[in-house]
């Protein structure tokens, strides 16, 4: 039976054109467009290139885009200035520091200087609780956009086996809240987990955060099961260019799985839309005005 290749651009775009169609009627009934402001700080080429498909999309979106790019040498002082600037005005609903940040600032410090009702990646501190205590909070933007794939191909998610490889701040943890939140048995493995072939292949559903190129292998996978690869990795080629490749061996585990994410085109594009999504959601919150029912990861 051939594997459902899960296309994330496909799914992405719906997301976006949903997130479209709210901005538009949040202008048209009440006079409120969204604002995004994104902060990066210094020069990293990467960064900037997600920095403008983020602002890109914004206004494609119909939503105020707001972009503060910073020197390499702006001090702590400066960076917690403009998100206090950013706090304070209402013209901004969703505020994203741009990561990693300069090795002289302080992350924690910084992300936990921006009002957690705007706090769009759901980093802070407090959205970190509420989402662990199975409250109402900011939810990352990549798990979250790995939880609606989930919903969409395996449909009720009540009893079934979820395993997140990968225990980080950003994925894999607030990943396994969500999926706890799904009524999912849920293991997190990681590189100190003993026998982690054997764990995986008793998953329905495994959601790979490593960070290792093509890890996960084709019998560490029970057939038919969801894989969800979140691996965005550069690996070289005997002709000496790259390729992007995930963290999971897609030729051979797409012969067993039941479905499945490609690396590019699977989860990357619905970090974006999510962001998008997160910030019409923290707008309607600001403004005390019902929320959009394409997001509802608590349930």
């Amino acid at each position: 039976m051939s594997p459902q290749i899960i296309d994330g651009k496909a799914f992405a775009a719906t997301v976006r054109e949903q997130v479209k169609d709210y901005t538009h009627g949040l202008k048209q009934q009440h006079g409120i467009t969204p604002g995004l402001a994104v902060v990066l700080v210094g020069d990293d080429p990467a960064s900037q290139v997600y920095v403008r498909s983020k602002g890109k999309h914004t206004v494609e979106a119909g939503m105020n885009s707001y972009e503060h790019l910073l020197s390499a040498d702006t001090s702590e002082a400066e960076l917690l200035a403009l998100i206090h600037q950013l706090n304070a005005d209402p013209a901004v609903h969703g505020i994203l520091v741009q990561l990693p940040l300069p090795p002289h600032l302080n992350e924690a410090l910084v992300i936990n200087a921006i009002d957690p009702s705007k706090d769009v990646d759901g980093f802070h501190i407090s959205n970190v609780g509420l989402l662990a205590t199975g409250q109402k909070a900011m939810v990352p933007c990549t798990p979250l956009g790995c939880l609606m794939m989930i919903r969409e191909y395996c449909g009720i998610l009540t009893g079934l086996n979820a395993v997140v490889a990968g225990r980080s701040h950003i994925v894999g943890k607030p990943m396994a809240q969500l999926l706890l939140a799904e009524n999912c048995t849920v293991t997190v493995v990681h590189s100190q987990t003993r026998n982690l072939p054997d764990i995986l292949r008793s998953a329905d559903i495994v959601v790979a955060a490593v960070g290792k190129p093509l890890f996960v292998q084709a019998d560490w996978i029970k057939p038919g099961a969801t894989v969800i690869d979140v691996g965005i990795n550069r690996v070289e080629q005997e002709d000496g260019t790259t390729r992007l490749v995930g963290d999971v061996d897609f030729e051979s585990v797409k012969e067993v799985a039941g479905a499945i994410t490609p690396v590019p085109g699977g989860v990357g594009p619905m970090t974006i839309a999510c962001l998008l999504a997160n910030t019409v959601t923290a707008c309607c919150r600001l403004n005390a005005l019902p929320e959009p029912g394409f997001l509802n990861p608590i349930t």
